[in-house]
């Protein structure tokens, strides 16, 4: 008896998207059911070499290939767009982050696949949110979960590690523009970060950002930004990225009235105090003295499964058993989209915002550097693919 498989269609073939087809040609239950994109000898090529279709407009992959599920690895503003036709046509999705370019869309998008679902119960739609499988966060989780740390008092997250040259930059034209990607650092590399910030922590309350636009680069986008976070359980937060040091850095500090979770340089280290620092403040009569803590070395395994392919197997499980739990269902993408766009509207305002964030000037705002951009950049003609495995967080 020959193994049940799910057709598979991809939309978007260019560095991310040669990713998911090495992915989809490795599983034996997943039948490709056709590739997509605009370019015809990118289609053609790739699909000779996953022995499949090509097609250069997505409404036919979805009409034509008899596709159940569609992974959408276009430029960001199109995700909704691609997402919102399969929707409609019953047809499952996995969408590359982010969500979408800004809250307007990503609640069209989600809007679209909630209708579906009432002709269609069992549709599923997840995002590619591959950094909750790496080990390091999955233990961050598992600690800031358990309760060990108490009632948290602040989250640090110095994460510069994103380093871009201006090479990158111009390796396509639509990247770091406002037309063409809607944003920087937290449009692109960041929504990562921005994801298991809030995974970890939820959505704060207020948001105040700082954000530069182009100070490294020849770009009109952001390329260094520092956030401030204030949650309504009291905690705060602070973000601080760029795509412009070398070497950068990744650590994250999480404070707790117990201890201190420190995770640095492929090391997890717990800072453990005996009580609660709130309860010692608040009852020690000594004015200057610290309590003695025992530092601990958390042993993470390395080698469990992570990435991609984590995120894509469990999405085919789910949709050939009906069983067992997405890594990231994708309405949870508002969470960082929330996170980029309140930084960034915070920053245009030079004010906090709270949230909800006002979509709607959001938007506003993105339309109007989109008509007034003068911006011109000149393009890599290269159609080669980088290997996108330097880009991913480890």
């Amino acid at each position: 008896m020959s193994e049940r498989k799910i057709s598979i269609g991809l939309v978007g073939l260019g560095n991310i998207g040669s990713t998911h087809a090495k992915i989809l040609k490795e599983m034996s239950n997943v039948h490709i059911a056709g590739v997509c994109d605009v370019v015809q000898e990118k289609a053609d090529s790739y699909a000779k070499d996953l022995n499949t279709q090509a097609y250069t407009n997505y409404k036919d992959l979805l009409e034509q290939s008899g596709l159940d599920a569609v992974i959408i690895a276009v430029p960001h503003y199109d995700h909704p767009t691609v997402a919102v036709e399969a929707f409609a046509r019953g047809i499952h999705v996995m969408c590359e982050k982010p969500i979408a370019v800004h809250l307007n869309d990503a609640k069209r998008m989600i809007d679209a696949y909630e209708e579906a679902k009432k002709q269609h119960p069992n549709l599923e739609f997840a995002i590619m949110f591959q950094e909750r499988t790496l080990p390091f966060y999955r233990k961050v989780k598992s600690v800031v979960d358990s309760g060990q740390l108490g009632k948290l008092t602040r989250a640090t997250w110095i994460n510069t590690a994103w380093f871009r040259s201006q090479a990158y930059y111009d390796s396509g034209d639509w990247r770091a523009t406002w037309a063409g990607e809607g944003g920087g650092i937290l449009t692109n590399q960041c929504p990562h970060t921005l994801d298991m910030y809030q995974w970890l922590f939820g959505v704060p309350a207020s948001i105040t950002g700082h954000a530069h636009i182009g100070k490294y680069h020849n770009i009109e986008v952001e390329d260094e930004v520092t956030a401030y976070f204030e949650h309504a359980n009291g905690m705060i937060g602070h973000l601080m990225v760029t795509t412009a040091e070398s070497p950068g850095t990744n650590r994250m500090e999480i404070i707790g009235e117990h201890g201190k979770l420190v995770l640095e340089e492929g090391k997890l280290v717990l800072y453990k105090n005996p009580m609660s620092m709130l309860k010692y403040s608040n009852e020690t009569e000594q004015k200057f003295s610290k309590m003695e803590f025992e530092k601990i070395e958390i042993e993470v395994d390395i080698n469990e499964p992570s990435g991609h392919q984590v995120v894509t197997t469990k999405f085919v499980e789910r949709l050939l058993n009906g069983t067992g739990e997405l890594i990231a269902h994708g309405v949870e993408g508002v969470g960082a989209l929330t996170l980029a766009n309140g930084i960034m509207l915070s920053s245009f305002q030079k004010q906090t915002v709270t949230v909800p964030i006002d979509a709607d000037a959001f938007e506003a705002k993105l339309k109007e550097l989109i008509a007034g951009s003068k911006f011109v950049k000149k393009a890599s003609a290269s159609l080669s693919q980088e290997d996108m495995s330097k880009s991913f967080g480890k």
